[in-house]
């Protein structure tokens, strides 16, 4: 019997017609579905898309990166940021709010009386949110009331500025329309006064103002992140969606600072200025051959409080600020003399307590009669100096001077830096000449001064300054024969006795070097005053091998002394005494170390 295969072909493909008829059924009835469901949800009930548009939106917010650590050189910190937030006020999403709610019950087919009544609701319990913000915050009743009454069309007005993260919280529990929290990061100076000048600080955006936070902006400044959020209708962030970019950290800083020393030398200059009435102080210490170890100024101000950030509060006078050094450079005219063979270790100067230069006269406080070199500076002669100054050719005198750092910059990395002022020596006369031989016609910083004297310290190598922690100086340079500072500084070291001009300089168990300088204080064009004065002592110790450099300048002493012997050679004894014992620097005269009286048997309290 034959197969009739037609047949069977026949009934496959109608059986498989019948499934696609099936398919095609179900998805046109499907489709048929969510075309209905389309229209009826943008057409017949719009409501429900908007309600649910209205409650949530996506969108990039910026995520802030922390401000590098400002640290001393030991690491302590003396400048952080700590996370805080700030709130914002969006008038217009404030306004919104309402108008939403007004429209959906208009949609709802409410009537008016009911959408009064319910608007009144929402205004009253809106208030009273209100209100407790302003309390929580601090704020003047009313005023954000006011933000959003008299300007509805704002979208950006910053209600409160970096307050703590709890108070935040406790903002964000009541659910204010409008309200909204920016993650920020508040400057904290733990140290506050002490080192507000040299460290600056920074305005409400975390930016650099004045001082190495104005200075290293960009190194401190991180890279801020970003990331994708949800906010519900009233502007709050309901979910983080991701992270699109994190934020990179700034980097630190370490600087040169000793935060013990700085501690010390800013209390010292502080009693000092306030016990002599004075306009103001400057103290400087650097290592003999690296870095700045302290900077302080008065007055004052704290940078945590941000008030009184005035030019004449906050600027580093030891940096910014120049003044006529006076006596202090008279070391360095001896030196240039000595080493340009001008003169001799040996020679003696007639002094009379007068020169006469062309029509002007150089006068000393005395007349010293007769001195050697050493008496020169021992009693601080201004006609035996003139009397050297004017031996040397004015470009090698010039130059000498030039070579300490004087007229030229600093280059110690800080805002402002002043250069002072060294008059060309084409320009000189005589008495110009005689003149800078003892500090005047000459501006100098303080800072620009303690480095000249590394030039002693270390026995004629002249030392770059740096407010970073480093391990050496690279940019050192030869300025006198190692001998002639040698010579020079037992010179100086006269100056710290009993017959010198500074017996308030000593330091107990320690050689010092140093001099002082009492300088008249220009009057502009009328000349100078005879009534203020700066008063300065530059010095350095051990001076067998000087470790620290100090100079106090306080400017303007209105107590009755004025002497730089009398007024800051007293604070150069002080801050130098407890910096060499911080650092663990070995005496060198330990038969002038105080004696410490001990007890075999202890008295009757002290046995226990």
């Amino acid at each position: 019997m034959k197969d009739f295969p037609y047949k069977k072909t026949q009934l496959k493909h109608e059986h498989f017609s019948g499934r696609k008829k099936f398919v095609f059924v179900f998805m046109g009835v499907c489709g048929a579905a969510l075309l209905y469901r389309a229209f009826d949800l943008q057409v017949l009930n719009k409501e429900f898309l908007i309600e649910q548009a209205d409650k949530k939106h996506i969108e990039v917010m910026q995520i802030p990166a922390y401000r590098g650590v400002i640290k001393d050189r030991n690491g302590e910190p003396l400048a952080i940021s700590t996370p805080v937030q700030s709130i914002i006020l969006n008038a217009k999403l404030h306004k919104d709010d309402q108008d939403k709610l007004r429209d959906k019950m208009t949609r709802q087919k409410k009537s008016e009386a009911e959408i009064a009544e319910t608007l009144a609701k929402y205004r009253a319990e809106d208030a009273q949110k209100v209100a407790r913000m302003e309390k929580l915050l601090d704020l003047p009743p009313g005023k954000v009331q006011k933000q959003f009454d008299e300007k509805p069309d704002d979208q950006f007005e910053y209600a409160a500025r970096m307050i703590e993260p709890s108070l935040a919280e406790q903002v964000a529990e009541l659910k204010i329309a409008g309200v909204d929290f920016e993650r920020e990061f508040k400057r904290f100076y733990p140290s506050g006064e002490i080192s507000a000048h040299l460290v600056g600080f920074t305005n409400s955006s975390d930016k650099g103002q004045a001082g190495l936070e104005l200075q290293y902006e960009s190194v401190l400044t991180g890279i801020p992140g970003a990331k994708r959020v949800i906010r519900d209708g009233k502007g709050h962030i309901i979910d983080d969606v991701e992270s699109i970019k994190e934020p990179v950290p700034g980097k630190d800083l370490t600087l040169s600072i000793d935060q013990r020393i700085q501690y010390l030398a800013y209390r010292e200059l502080q009693l000092a200025v306030d016990a002599n009435k004075a306009k103001s102080g400057t103290l400087v210490a650097l290592d003999a051959e690296t870095e700045v170890l302290a900077m302080v100024n008065q007055p004052s101000v704290n940078p945590n409080t941000r008030k009184n950030l005035e030019d004449d509060f906050y600027r580093n006078r030891a940096i910014t600020d120049v003044f006529e050094p006076g006596s202090t450079v008279k070391p360095f005219v001896v030196a240039a003399a000595l080493d340009g063979k001008y003169i001799k270790p040996d020679d003696i100067f007639q002094t009379h307590g007068v020169l006469q230069v062309g029509r002007h006269s150089v006068k000393d406080v005395h007349n010293y009669g007769t001195l050697d070199l050493t008496g020169v500076i021992r009693k601080s002669s201004n006609v035996a100096v003139s009397m050297m100054g004017l031996k040397m050719p004015p470009p090698y005198f010039w130059g000498v001077y030039h070579r300490l750092g004087f007229g030229v910059l600093p280059n110690a990395g800080f805002p402002r830096e002043a250069g002072g002022n060294l008059l060309d020596y084409r320009r000189w006369h005589p008495f110009e000449q005689a003149t800078l031989s003892f500090g005047y016609a000459l501006d100098v910083s303080a800072l620009q001064l303690a480095r000249s004297y590394t030039a002693l310290a270390d026995n004629g190598v002249l030392h770059s300054v740096s407010l970073l922690k480093r391990e050496q100086d690279d940019d050192a340079k030869r300025v006198f024969t190692s001998k002639t500072a040698k010579r020079v500084r037992e010179m100086m070291e006269t100056v710290v006795s009993k017959e010198g001009t500074a017996y308030e300089a000593r330091v107990d168990g320690y050689r010092v070097a140093g001099k002082t300088g009492t300088v008249k204080k220009s009057g502009g064009r009328g000349g100078y005053s005879e009534h203020t004065y700066f008063s300065v002592f530059a010095g350095m110790a051990p001076a067998s091998n000087p470790k620290l450099i100090i100079v106090v300048m306080i400017d303007e002493p209105s107590a009755g002394q004025y002497y730089g012997g009398l007024v800051s050679a007293p604070v150069f004894s002080k801050v130098m005494s407890g910096a060499l014992r911080v650092l663990g620097v070995a005496p060198d005269q330990e038969d002038t170390m105080p004696v410490l009286l001990t007890s075999a048997n202890p008295l009757p309290h002290e046995a226990e």
